[in-house]
């Protein structure tokens, strides 16, 4: 018979296994659609250039449930909470999967980010609230660790199920998956309570939630999260039509690319992360902008094809891994342990914000050919660098304020 110790383990595991299935299926939810844009985009009469339109109704609708959700996703059980967030994303997905023009898909992708954004934080909480701390960083590398294998694997499988049974199969699959795990959690995770009298009796209000945004010590971090994101996502959402269209990569191949990039961009982590440790992450940061300079110049202003688009499009991935690790080491030195949490939902907010805006601006900045390439992306990517250029600035600037407070940012400089 087993041991209460054993038994309390096994139980945590399979919390940790649900909560990361949780986070799969929200991750692939939202980042097998751009990839496969192109595919509804021909069969809806969508122009091309409403890709990015797409994209950052999203991850707009998640940011401002984040927010909004924050003021009283605590006053209700965890389980309940997640059980109806995962509902919702359900819902918006398989909707997405009987849209018939562009606004009535644009109207299922924000219902899938107002439940999708909430249901992301309440996996973590949950985590936290169950896995004491001596595990709890295992456990959190396990919940993030969905990520990477949303982008390794779900993308390129959501490519090949749009492919074999068109763009609305894959639509349909995710949406039933997050059902499936809607049930899963309801039936696995144990009822959690115990913070609810307490966030009742001392709710947070809206202007609380916003308050954190306005803090001048925090603007060099949200200006950080806004270089990041914004230049990655002036391009992101029109990656798939741009290789397709104007640079001939074939339709089938599009699923090789995004393996090669989730798993580049996988290793990069965990390589980027020691770099960071050992030296800061200002020269991380500045290699890393420099990469992002040769991809745009090699991709987008002098096209050759004398290389395949794959071998361009692995170090746009590696780029943006490794300055998003190394921005996201300072900015977590920064608040004090007390407003941390708070700061960094602050954070996500600005880094989902910034990522429609890019989004939105880059569908502005384009337009759709007779073949369906897409003219304006050499405008694209000029605006993308010269947003992504400053990244290295502002991160100097938030190093030097953390050493003068005596924080170290790299080994070697603070032997």
């Amino acid at each position: 018979m087993s041991s209460p110790a054993a038994q309390d383990l096994r139980a945590e595991r399979k919390l940790v296994a649900v909560i990361a299935a949780v986070q799969l299926v929200n991750v692939l939810d939202f980042v097998m659609v751009m990839p496969m844009g192109p595919d509804f985009a021909v069969a809806l009469h969508i122009d091309m250039s409403h890709l990015g339109a797409i994209g950052g109704a999203y991850t707009a609708a998640a940011a401002a449930a984040g927010l909004v959700g924050s003021t009283f996703l605590d006053r209700y059980d965890r389980r309940t909470a997640l059980l109806w967030s995962m509902l919702g994303l359900a819902l918006g997905t398989l909707a997405g999967g009987f849209a018939w023009d562009l606004p009535s898909l644009l109207v299922t992708r924000v219902v899938a980010g107002l439940f999708g954004g909430p249901a992301t934080s309440i996996g973590m909480a949950i985590v936290s609230d169950c896995v004491p701390p001596e595990r709890r960083g295992r456990a959190m590398g396990a919940v993030m660790g969905s990520f990477s294998l949303a982008s390794i694997v779900g993308v390129p499988v959501g490519l090949e199920l749009a492919r074999q049974g068109g763009w609305r199969f894959p639509f349909l699959v995710i949406g039933a998956l997050c059902a499936v795990v809607a049930v899963l959690a309801r039936w696995v995770l144990p009822a959690m309570q115990g913070h609810v009298a307490k966030a009742r009796e001392n709710p947070v209000q809206l202007s609380q939630a916003l308050g954190i945004l306005l803090r001048r010590d925090y603007w060099l971090c949200y200006l950080m999260g806004t270089s990041a994101a914004m230049s990655a996502f002036l391009l992101i959402p029109n990656l798939s039509a741009y290789t397709q269209y104007n640079l001939g990569l074939p339709r089938p191949e599009l699923g090789t690319l995004y393996l090669y990039g989730g798993l580049a961009s996988l290793v990069t982590m965990v390589g980027t992360g020691r770099l960071v440790d050992r030296f800061g992450a200002l020269g991380v940061t500045v290699a890393s902008v420099v990469l992002f300079f040769g991809v745009l110049w090699s991709a987008f202003w002098s096209w050759t094809g004398a290389v395949g688009a794959v071998w361009v499009f692995v170090p746009f991935f590696v780029s943006n891994s490794a300055r998003n690790v190394a921005f996201n080491a300072t900015v977590t030195k920064v608040p004090t342990p007390h407003e941390r949490a708070r700061f960094m939902s602050a954070m996500s907010a600005v880094q989902h914000f910034s990522a429609a805006a890019g989004s939105f601006l880059s569908g502005a900045m384009i337009a759709e050919r007779a073949d369906h390439g897409l003219d304006g992306m050499q405008a694209v990517a000029v605006a993308a660098f010269a947003i992504g250029a400053t990244l290295p600035l502002w991160l100097g600037l938030v190093e030097r304020r953390l050493r003068a407070a005596g924080v170290a940012v790299g080994r070697s400089r603070s032997a």
